[in-house]
């Protein structure tokens, strides 16, 4: 159809000329032809249009016709697909149709006689292109197209596991996912979770929550300047940010003392020192086995090849050194013992190690808090394999990090660009692996979500994120019928928990649970279940638990300053963290240059390794020098409040690569030596008699 513009510019005329008119008497008019001439421009657009026919018609279609069809056909004779959802049969059974009549050459449509299983992929868009009158005019369904269609249903119901392949893991049936002797160990499990048995009892602690936190808030308002609540277009709540603290002044003396004490240190030097301080690595043998290396030459390729991998630059740079190791010879050992599992190993026994030689006096009580948050690393555009991600708006994976509020990298994890965050966040808190007890996550608008409140209430600990859009957040209520409680929030507030649904799928929630506690599955599997399926019974009853706790949560954190600013600290130190990783992983411009996952996870944890060992010898030279009556009556409230043990002024993570396992840093602090560590203690305490 012709003259598209002007038929538009007639009805927009006509349109605003008489805006009070129908569109029978003023629309249809403006246009030769009338109302039937809209209706073929209409029809024109859906079969010949754009979206229709460039995109869906041609492109996708012939992709699949000319290239992924051969695939996924034969893919079909290999695996076998089944569903616990009597409502997903339907595309099990457009599965066996596409099988039946993969031989069928050049046939357009599918036989007259043949059942063609109809399911909810061909509504829609797909409609009126799976469906088309032939020349005797009989609507058919056109086999290719609806061979696109029964793909694309199958793909969205395997992301949910609606339908699962029999024999996979990772596609498994669902029922596998959780515990099989659930109930008879339904008493331990409640307990492990520290749940009550009795539905109704959780049911009271949570709303008598809600309902305390609703009350405080709603009676504090009018003592409250930085809070506003009120109806308004742009979100109900309107919150002032808090005001700066005051700025540390002496910190930077500090630092200025410990580059005057031990100079510029290279950074193999830090990580030489936490490595011999902590016997950390004894975890290689112990994952490895044993092997014909000498211990001390084992050690120092073990080192090398940690820093290789940690600062980007390679084992071929690191080999160039004056080490007296050859390239093959590290290459050798990285195959051999440095594994992810050894790896990991290490950095937590770092991390164990920082924890246990902290001062009191200096750090405080240990901490039980953590900030997560992930960072994009770019990659090379190698292959296939290489992922993109929207919001960052580059190649690369991301890391998920769990940092603890004195710098400490305690959790690290490779997770795909599609990945949930709220699922790398609980298994972080969940898998660290160190000493330390996660009872609350500090986290962005990405590492939550409701869901993610509803299942870190059933795992004890406490979600506490900073919230991007606050204004535009919903207070839920307790209890239905008092419309008229805490007047001051009603334009915030919205409807009442539904607290039956929550009773109903109680025990399947603690049962989803308590398989991320025990990992028959991964937080990630069970997220990716929910999330796809909204009409999941349990997800909603769990939707229902995080709306209550985000209430809860939203009221503290509107009601309490100290809260906003503890939450602003804790991400505050996430983003000092990312800074350190950008200065340590300097090599290729931060670029990752392999697309395979092992080598993108060793980086990964050497990165870490590096970045727990700056930590860990920073906290002993800061020790050291603050141990000193008059450096500790030195540092005021505010420089307490921001000394950390990330910083790396005094820092060479680059340069020649020299390896001196005899020279030491002079470091008086104590700390929590491995039994290797223990023996060159021993030895330079001999050495030290001597002289």
């Amino acid at each position: 159809m012709s003259g598209k513009e002007n038929i538009l510019f007639k009805l927009a005329e006509a349109s605003i000329g008489e805006p009070e008119g129908t569109v029978r008497e003023v629309v249809y008019p403006a246009v030769s032809g009338g109302e039937q001439t809209l209706r073929e421009l209409v029809h024109a657009f859906k079969t010949r249009g754009p979206v229709y026919r460039r995109t869906v018609q041609t492109t996708l279609k012939a992709s699949y016709t000319n290239h992924y069809r051969r695939g996924l056909i034969k893919l079909l004779d290999v695996l076998e697909f089944r569903s616990s959802n009597h409502t997903h049969r339907p595309v099990i059974e457009a599965l066996a149709l596409v099988a039946r009549y993969a031989a069928a050459g050049n046939t357009t449509y599918y036989p007259l006689g043949e059942t063609v299983p109809v399911h909810k992929a061909m509504g829609g868009d797909w409609a009126e292109v799976v469906h088309r009158t032939d020349k005797r005019g009989r609507r058919r369904v056109v086999r290719m197209v609806y061979e696109v269609v029964a793909f694309q249903a199958l793909r969205d119901q395997l992301k949910c596991k609606e339908i699962w392949v029999v024999g996979a893991d990772k596609w498994r049936n669902p029922d596998e996912d959780l515990p099989q002797d659930f109930a008879e160990r339904r008493e331990e499990n409640y307990r492990e979770l520290r749940k009550p048995l009795d539905a109704a009892d959780f049911v009271d602690e949570l709303r008598e929550q809600m309902t305390t936190e609703l009350t405080l808030l709603n009676d504090g308002m009018p003592r409250l300047s930085w809070l506003d609540i009120a109806e308004r277009k742009s979100g109900a709540i309107r919150l002032t940010p808090a005001e700066a603290q005051p700025e540390p002044k002496n910190l930077r003396r500090v630092k200025g003392e410990v580059q005057r004490r031990w100079g510029i240190v290279p950074l193999l030097d830090m990580l030489k020192e936490a490595v011999l301080r902590t016997g950390c690595l004894d975890a290689v043998t112990s994952v490895s086995g044993g092997g014909s290396l000498s211990a001390e030459v084992l050690a120092e390729r073990l080192l090398l090849v940690i820093y290789a991998y940690g600062t980007n630059t390679g084992i071929k740079a690191v080999a160039s050194g004056g080490h007296g190791h050859t390239e093959d010879e590290l290459r050798y050992v990285r195959r051999r013992y440095l594994s992810a599992e050894a790896a990991r190993a290490i950095a937590i026994q770092i991390a164990n190690a920082t924890f246990a030689a902290r001062s009191t006096e200096l750090w405080g009580q240990g901490s039980t808090a953590v900030a997560s948050d992930s960072t994009h690393v770019r990659a090379y555009d190698q292959n296939l394999f290489t992922e993109w991600h929207s919001r960052y708006g580059g190649r690369g994976v991301l890391i998920y990090w769990h940092v603890e509020k004195k710098s400490l990298a305690i959790h690290s994890q490779l997770i795909n660009c599609t990945a949930s965050e709220v699922a790398a966040m609980v298994e972080g808190a969940m898998r660290h692996g160190t000493t330390m007890d996660v009872e609350a996550n500090y986290t962005d608008s990405h590492g939550r979500s409701e869901i993610g409140f509803g299942i870190t209430r059933l795992l004890n600990f406490d979600l506490l994120p900073r919230i991007k859009r606050i204004n535009k957040v919903k207070l839920y209520r307790p209890t239905a019928g008092d419309p008229d409680a805490y007047p001051q929030l009603t334009p915030a507030l919205t409807r009442p928990i539904r607290w039956e649904l929550i009773t109903q799928q109680y025990d399947q929630m603690i049962k989803y649970a308590t398989a991320i506690r025990t990992r028959t599955a991964s937080t990630e599997a069970i997220l990716r279940r929910f999330t796809r399926n909204a009409s999941h019974p349990t997800y909603a009853a769990m939707l229902e638990v995080g709306r209550a706790q985000k209430t809860i949560f939203v009221a503290r954190y509107l009601r309490l300053r100290d809260l906003q600013r503890e939450i602003e600290e804790g991400l505050n130190v996430m983003e000092s963290s990312n800074g350190a990783n950008s200065v340590i992983a300097y090599g290729k411009g931060g670029e990752g240059a392999s697309n395979r996952r092992d080598e993108q996870e060793m980086f990964v944890l050497c990165l870490r390794i590096l970045q727990s060992a700056l930590v860990y010898v920073n906290t002993l030279m800061l020790q050291d020098i603050l141990g000193e009556p008059a450096w500790a009556d030195l540092l005021t409230p505010a420089d307490r409040r921001g000394l950390t043990p990330l910083f790396w002024s005094h820092v060479r993570p680059y340069g020649e690569v020299n390896l001196d396992m005899g020279a030491r840093l002079h470091l008086a602090a104590a700390s929590v030596p491995g039994p290797r560590a223990q023996a060159d203690q021993a030895e330079r305490s001999v050495a030290e008699n001597a002289v």
